[in-house]
């Protein structure tokens, strides 16, 4: 989805445009030639993000449920402090300075960082949302982020496999040139969405 982008657009107008996506997909199904039972959201990175706080605004307005999200390296706590941020948080491409600077522009008050809509980990209640794929990678300072909100959908009943990839850093998805395990990673979010759909 083309959402409008900070600095020029701050929280939500990211959120609400995904969200908007997301209904308009659902409405138009008939006419687009697809399932409206059978529809996913996914992400990478803030996408991740996104796509998760889709996940649980679909679940609140009680309309057709979602088969899958498929969140890649998700940021999913903008208030978080992990040992991954700690330790892979300079020299692994995607810095702690880079991702500071991307949460100031999107979300420049510390209220809109615990908004749900922004950190969807620190939602109230995750039960009820539609099983998760999530795609970690081993030294990205988001790692923990997914991998704890796996632990989270868990808790709360939901479906939710994490994958780690060793050896791997944020954006390496987009690597599939140069990185063999990229295609891999690739390949499983794919199988993922088949099994789903």
């Amino acid at each position: 989805v083309d959402y409008r982008l900070a600095p020029e657009h701050k929280f939500p107008a990211a959120y609400e445009d995904c969200l908007a996506a997301t209904r308009w997909v659902a409405a138009s199904a008939t006419e687009l030639g697809l399932d409206a039972k059978r529809l996913a959201v996914g992400g990478d990175s803030a996408g991740g993000s996104l796509a998760a706080a889709v996940a649980l605004a679909v679940r609140d307005e009680g309309w057709p449920m979602l088969r899958l999200q498929l969140l890649i390296y998700p940021s999913t706590d903008c208030t978080a402090d992990t040992p991954s941020l700690r330790d892979n948080g300079e020299g692994y491409l995607l810095t702690r300075a880079a991702m500071d600077q991307f949460i100031d522009w999107y979300l420049p008050t510390r209220i809109a960082r615990t908004d749900p809509r922004a950190s969807p980990q620190l939602a109230p209640d995750h039960s009820g949302l539609p099983p998760a794929f999530i795609q970690t990678a081993e030294f990205d300072p988001l790692r923990d982020e997914g991998e704890i909100y796996g632990d989270t959908l868990k808790r709360d009943g939901v479906d939710a496999e994490v994958r780690r990839y060793a050896g791997m850093v944020h954006g390496f998805m987009r690597m599939g040139g140069k990185v063999d395990m990229a295609l891999t990673a690739l390949d499983d979010a794919a199988a993922a969405l088949k099994s789903a759909l």
